[in-house]
């Protein structure tokens, strides 16, 4: 039974992401969106990564009250916990500019960002060299480091960076 919940599961995850980035299937209405939503809420709360990561992202960064922020933040870490590389960047960013429930800890966001370009994100790396270049983020400016993730984040970019 549990592999049948987690293969419709799938198919709703494949059908939201449908609705939120195809405009032809179905005109962008009030109805589709509160559809959309609750096809990604009801993935999320059933555990899958991605749609832990896309519909705690849209918590978080579009809702009006604290209370959906918080919870998309929770389920954007618990997306990065998962292994999501999109959610491990944002959970770095959470904790670089901090929110009611995550207060900013720069050494999180050093661990979230360095574990999100090893794994081959690009903009983690980019923002490490930064850190690096101009001591941000609790960093000291450190020319050595700051070029290995140069050379990490054009890894990524030419595609030699093994994910």
């Amino acid at each position: 039974m549990l592999q049948a919940s987690s293969l419709f599961t799938r198919l709703e995850y494949r059908l939201a992401e449908r609705l939120f980035h195809t405009r032809w299937l179905l005109p962008r209405s009030k109805r589709t969106q509160r559809l959309t939503l609750r096809l990604f809420k009801r993935c999320a709360d059933a555990g899958h990564p991605d749609a832990l990561s896309v519909y705690g992202h849209m918590l978080f960064h579009r809702s009006a009250s604290p209370q959906d922020r918080a919870r998309g933040a929770r389920y954007v870490v618990e997306a990065a916990h998962a292994g999501g590389l999109k959610a491990q960047y944002q959970v770095a960013r959470i904790y670089e500019y901090g929110c009611a429930q995550y207060p900013r800890r720069d050494e999180y966001a050093v661990t979230w960002y360095a574990r999100a370009a090893k794994a081959g994100h690009y903009l983690a790396a980019e923002r490490l060299v930064r850190a690096y270049q101009q001591g941000e983020l609790g960093l000291a400016v450190d020319g050595d480091q700051a070029q290995y993730w140069q050379q990490m984040a054009d890894d990524t970019l030419t595609g030699s960076n093994a994910a």
